[in-house]
């Protein structure tokens, strides 16, 4: 069998081994290009495998950038006295080293090859133009393949050269002289192909899909060239000849040229790309200067107004009316292809015009031309659509039940109508429009209406902001009655509309309650009906919307866990379908509330499920999940054992990544409320082991998240929890102990944070705060961390609540009050020394701290009692929350109290130092410390 360039890697590699020093490897080599001596194409591949070597050792070399222009240079000039197959080789190294080099951030020289090679590579790029024009088809057809076969890879070198060689002339404002050298050939070379697109059909077919080939790429590199370099290519020599090319195939094309649709959809996205390019429109801002002292945004205004002047010669009103006829009347309307795939699959054929992507099929690229066209020019273009849309409403009556020339065109203009809503509102009035034809078109019942019936459908869904409420209510009859359509097609479309409805602002729920039974039961049966993944998708998406915005769900919700039910049964496979059921479940959960343990026969596997980090689904499934745990434990009006059985499964998550940070600490926080005692016996190892693992390794922001759980978690176990948490606990005291925060506000909340959860130990369970500073672990922790500690490290702390208590809530600065007044009682003579200001913060926390506090906790309470009207409507975890805000032990501790006995016992452990600490006090603050204290 004879090699080709499909064996060159491999001869590349047998050349490579068999001049290695290790013998194992060079001996079979050597044996396999032996062997492969006598196969035809040896010798050539060869060849070429020697060449592509000795590029690849310049490339690997340090000088290389000063040296690879010359290598270049050769190989092109090689070019010239090729023959075919040799400069097709040629052709196919210089690609594949282009296309390596343009990843890589190229140097000046480089560009400077590309300016000086263009023209040695164009050089070959007329030939099949010229064996084309000259009747060379006839003589030697493979010899003019392979020439062709090249051609196609010099114009894949002349992209990459122009596009990956230059850097973008809209940044550098500079011009890229290839591009006007390049862009008239390559116009030139679709001008000479493309007569033989109908000529090669039959009777040449392999050279007819050459021409096809050629014509469709030839447009997308001059595409590709304008998205990068707009400025050199809206020179009079280049943009105009072909802009006028593109509009010219696109409102006039020949007939044969009509059924090449690849080659018109490339033209309509030139065109597009013209009128969407902003560097074509005047620009307003910026002042940034070059050497000469004139501002790059000028410079580039002034190449805006010039360009913007060509593009406004070449679209004069009369053609952008043309253009916008064109558009509408003939790639608007449905074909008879288009008919037929709709009869044989209604579902398949919604998904195909409703998702494709607008540059893969001609009506969906049409449409996007005359949107971003309307939009240039909505003034002009208004009147002439609502005119199209007038003739066509006249000239298809509502009655009519064949298929005519006359129904199409009314297709197509509501379809025009319908993706231009916002602009067009100027022109035409919903209401009288709705209230008029498209009633009427609702009206007729004949299956042939379905053409129309899925228009007017996405009609609806497309004019939601212009619908008042006078229209809504008949507007949603309207969309029920399409969503019960017998066409699949219909229904999908009506879907989709009533999403944008529900979604809406100013969506009407009391226009709407009577119509949400039949709106269930056609969701569950369109979701019976429907095979494809999408049509499941869309309808699962709609039923999710409908949870998440009508207040009547507990009503359906028997139904409503039969079908989620029986969807996640049938969903197994098709994760995406999966992550919408999750998200509908979750609305499921949120809506019913306290009733949700009703559901939880079917939620509590698929939860299960899409918490386990060893199902094969659970890159796809957890994040969703996650959210769902969070949603049910939050709505959960009791705890259960399975649900309290899943906790370990957070540990296993965040040990993966915390990626789900925020989540989880809602999901714990949520189990702590909850769960209370019975949560914190089962899974005490579990929530140490999680705390210690996020406490430490996250930065200051994961940090905030966490620590207010910590919080909570000591707040409502002061006995049992510290001395479980050690670990994080010593964490948090060094960070409280680290410098580094004085301008970093996101340190200093975390150290205010860390240090007021210290001080709740301290005043909820001194003993153990002062065991827990005395630990030979912390001494360690700390001097790993190079944290110096010359006295004891809870006088250290006594510094952080000093110096803290102006960056912390005013709950927070009570705590950190009690603390220091608790710190009086320390036989410590460095107590003295901290007298002053101790007495200092208490002070002020007494006399200013109790309005803040009362103000806190009635906002607080006044923001929960705005939300929620009733408590039998409260989310249980809100309701707990705001009971163990409220029964916050440190809330029932009087500080003016504390601060007075235990001034007492200062005074009696200290005696004549105290007194003499006293007696140096300013007498203002010792005048507001016996105020404060009710001492006067």
């Amino acid at each position: 069998m004879a090699l080709s360039a499909s064996d060159l890697p491999a001869i590349y590699t047998l050349l490579a081994n068999s001049m290695s020093r290790d013998e194992s490897i060079r001996k079979p080599a050597e044996a396999a290009l032996s062997q492969s001596e006598s196969r035809p194409g040896f010798c050539s591949c060869l060849m070429v495998a020697q060449m592509l070597a000795v590029l690849i050792s310049k490339i690997a070399r340090f000088d290389y950038p000063r040296e690879w222009p010359q290598l270049f240079s050769v190989l092109a000039q090689q070019l010239q006295a090729a023959d075919v197959l040799t400069s097709h080789r040629i052709f196919m190294i210089l690609f594949r080293t282009l296309k390596e080099l343009s990843t890589k951030r190229l140097t000046a020289d480089q560009r400077n090859f590309a300016e000086s090679d263009v023209q040695t590579i164009l050089h070959g790029f007329s030939t099949v133009a010229q064996a084309y024009n000259s009747n060379a088809l006839e003589q030697d057809h493979d010899e003019l393949y392979l020439t062709c076969e090249r051609w196609l890879l010099c114009l894949k070198i002349i992209r990459q050269l122009i596009i990956s060689g230059f850097p973008s002339d809209a940044k550098c404002i500079q011009e890229v002289r290839p591009v006007k050298e390049v862009s008239p050939l390559l116009l030139n070379a679709i001008q000479s192909f493309l007569p033989y697109y109908s000529s090669f059909q039959k009777g040449h077919p392999k050279f007819w899909e050459f021409t096809k080939r050629a014509c469709t790429k030839l447009m997308k590199v001059l595409v590709a060239i304008q998205g990068r370099h707009p400025y050199t290519f809206g020179d009079k020599c280049v943009l105009p000849s072909v802009v006028d090319f593109c509009l010219n195939k696109i409102t006039a094309p020949e007939p044969d040229i009509f059924s090449f649709e690849q080659f018109l959809i490339q033209c309509m996205v030139l065109v597009k790309s013209v009128l969407e390019c902003k560097e074509y429109k005047p620009s307003l801002t910026g002042r940034v200067m070059d050497d000469s002292g004139v501002t790059l945004e000028q410079m580039k205004k002034n190449i805006s107004n010039v360009v913007g002047g060509v593009v406004s010669s070449l679209l004069p009103k009369e053609r952008i009316i043309l253009l916008c006829n064109v558009l509408i009347r003939r790639y608007f309307v449905l074909t008879a292809s288009d008919l037929e795939e709709w009869y044989q699959n209604p579902e398949a054929f919604h998904h195909e015009q409703d998702m494709v992507q607008w540059t893969e099929k001609l009506r969906p690229c049409a449409e996007a031309l005359y949107i971003v066209l309307f939009e240039n020019h909505s003034q002009l273009l208004g009147p002439v659509v609502v005119s199209i849309l007038q003739e066509a409403m006249n000239g298809c009556s509502t009655s009519v039940t064949e298929i005519t020339p006359g129904l199409l065109l009314k297709d197509a203009a509501y379809g025009a109508a319908a993706y231009v809503y916002y602009e067009l509102s100027n022109n035409l009035s919903f209401k009288d429009w709705f209230n008029g034809a498209l009633s009427l078109d609702l009206s007729n019942d004949h299956p042939n209406m379905h053409i129309i019936h899925r228009k007017v459908a996405i009609i609806l869904g497309q004019w939601v902001s212009e619908i008042k409420d006078d229209t809504k209510r008949a507007v949603y009859c309207a969309l029920i009655k399409l969503l019960m359509d017998k066409d699949l097609s219909v229904r999908l479309a009506a879907c989709r509309s009533l999403c944008s409805h529900i979604e809406d602002a100013n969506f009407s729920e009391r226009d709407f309650t009577d119509l949400l039974p039949i709106c269930w039961d056609s969701c569950f049966k369109l979701v019976e009906e429907v095979q494809e993944f999408d049509s499941k998708v869309q309808v699962l998406n709609l039923i999710s919307i409908l949870i998440g915005h009508v207040s009547e769900v507990i009503p359906y919700a028997n139904k409503l866990v039969q079908f989620f039910q029986k969807v996640w049964e049938e969903s197994s496979g098709e994760s995406l379908l999966q992550i919408q059921l999750l998200i509908a479940l979750r609305n499921f959960v949120v809506a019913l509330g306290y009733q949700s343990h009703n559901c939880y026969s079917m939620l509590l596997p698929i939860l299960r499920r899409g918490i386990d980090i060893n199902s094969p689904d659970e890159l796809n499934l957890l994040e969703d999940s996650m959210l769902l745990w969070e949603a049910t434990i939050s709505h959960a009006p009791v705890m259960v054992p399975q649900l309290l059985a899943y906790f370990p499964c957070l540990v296993e998550i965040m040990e993966r990544s915390f990626d789900h940070l925020q989540v989880a600490i809602n999901i714990i926080e949520g189990y702590i409320i909850l769960g209370g005692t019975d949560f914190l016996n089962m899974h005490a190892s579990c929530v140490a082991k999680l705390l210690d693992l996020v406490v430490g390794n996250v930065n200051d922001k994961g940090l905030l998240i966490i620590l207010p759980v910590i919080d909570m978690l000591i707040q409502c176990f002061p006995i049992q929890v510290p001395p479980l948490i050690s670990c994080s606990l010593q964490k948090l005291i060094v960070i409280c102990l680290s410098g580094g925060d004085d301008h970093e506000p996101s340190k200093t909340a975390v150290k205010a944070s860390s240090a007021a959860i210290l001080a709740r130990i301290l005043v909820m369970n001194a003993n153990y705060l002062a065991q827990l500073t005395s630990e030979p672990s912390l001494s360690l922790l700390l001097q790993q961390a190079g944290i110096p500690i010359e006295e004891n490290i809870l006088l250290s702390l006594v510094d952080i609540w000093l110096d803290k208590v102006d960056h912390v809530s005013s709950v927070q600065k009570k705590i950190f009050a009690l603390a220091l007044s608790i710190i009086l009682t320390m036989r410590l003579p460095q107590v003295l020394d901290k007298l002053d200001q101790i007495l200092s913060v208490c002070t002020s926390v007494i006399l200013g701290g109790n309005d803040d506090l009362a103000e806190e906790e009635s906002s607080g309470d006044n923001m929960s009692s705005s939300k929620y009207h009733g408590e039998g409507t409260i989310p249980s975890k809100e309701l707990r929350r705001r009971q163990i805000k409220f029964s916050d032990p440190v809330n029932q501790l009087s500080l003016e109290n504390s601060v007075r006995e235990n001034l007492q016992t200062c005074a009696t452990l200290h005696g004549d130092s105290f007194n003499s600490t006293m007696s140096r006090m300013h007498s203002s603050a010792l005048m507001q410390l016996k105020q404060a204290l009710k001492m006067q």
